[in-house]
């Protein structure tokens, strides 16, 4: 199976970093890009895997998935 890195951060911890502020469940390392290496059969794939994990609705933006 295909490589993907996906580029992920955390928007809701971002927000609140500039804000002065801190996020209750997540370090603020989190306001900054992560990048993960994940298996899946294509870029469609890559995404729902990434999606699942870091979900939308808790903060998560997914920047960018690319084949590696």
């Amino acid at each position: 199976m295909p490589k993907f890195e996906i580029a992920v951060h955390n928007e809701d911890v971002h927000k609140l970093e500039n804000a002065g502020e801190h996020h209750r469940n997540l370090s603020k390392d989190w306001a900054d890009t992560h990048y993960f290496e994940i298996e899946a059969r294509g870029e469609a794939h890559a995404q729902s895997v990434a999606l699942t994990k870091y979900p939308i609705s808790t903060g998560y933006m997914i920047e960018r998935i690319s084949e590696v």
